[in-house]
């Protein structure tokens, strides 16, 4: 029941979603990689509560206070891991939804049907009775196929540009930390974007954005 209570937040989050600007994600860890270059850094420290997001104030954070990589890596990976758990909870409701509507739109077709049969001898009431038997159908396959399932699916999308973003970020901190050129963590990073958001500046094979964090051939 508290996650069905969630329900409306769901459908609203589905409606108002956010584009992620990869792009102003990786031009703000070069930004941060070129202050670590030349000042060092505990230099960082200044920039930290200039930033708007949890995920990547976190990960500088660790690495000012001098965390190992390792360690820096397993924290966020375990954010990022119930990141996915939080959302693939909320996606199975509506995916269950999707799958249960048409079955209970079946039950008052029987429910329409049997009200039908038991006033034969009035034919005055088969129409309604017919009416409701079909009308119960429509919405079950309704809220099946134009709600619930694409609503899922737009959930599904959002969280999977979520996820790579996080992902990306979390490359982009460990670079940080490893004291890498920031030209080179630019090239690491735009390897998790498909060739239409790098701009041009490489050839990316595939068309996918499940790219991962395997090397791209130039």
């Amino acid at each position: 029941m508290d996650q069905l209570k969630n329900l409306g937040k769901l459908i609203g989050n589905a409606f108002k979603a956010k584009n992620v600007d990869f792009q102003a994600d990786i031009e703000n860890i070069v930004r941060i990689a070129n202050i670590a270059r030349r000042e060092g850094i505990l230099a960082l420290e200044e920039t930290v509560n200039d930033m708007n997001d949890p995920f990547m104030q976190k990960g500088i954070m660790l690495i000012i206070d001098g965390s190992d990589p390792e360690l820096v890596k397993s924290v966020l990976e375990t954010e990022l891991v119930f990141v996915r758990e939080r959302h693939g909870s909320g996606q199975a409701i509506l995916l269950q939804m999707s799958a249960f509507s048409p079955a209970y739109g079946m039950i008052g077709t029987l429910v329409g049907l049997i009200n039908m049969l038991r006033r034969l001898n009035d034919p005055s009431t088969l129409g309604p009775s017919m009416a409701v038997a079909l009308i119960t159908t429509f919405y079950g396959v309704v809220l099946a196929n134009l709600v619930f399932t694409p609503f899922a699916k737009k959930l599904a999308a959002q969280s999977a540009d979520e996820c790579l973003r996080k992902e990306m970020i979390l490359e982009g901190i460990l670079s940080i930390q490893d004291g890498e050129n920031p030209r080179i963590i630019r090239e690491k990073l735009n390897a998790f974007l498909p060739h239409s958001m790098t701009n041009g500046t490489r050839e990316i094979q595939g068309e996918g954005r499940d790219t991962g964090r395997e090397p791209v051939a130039e």
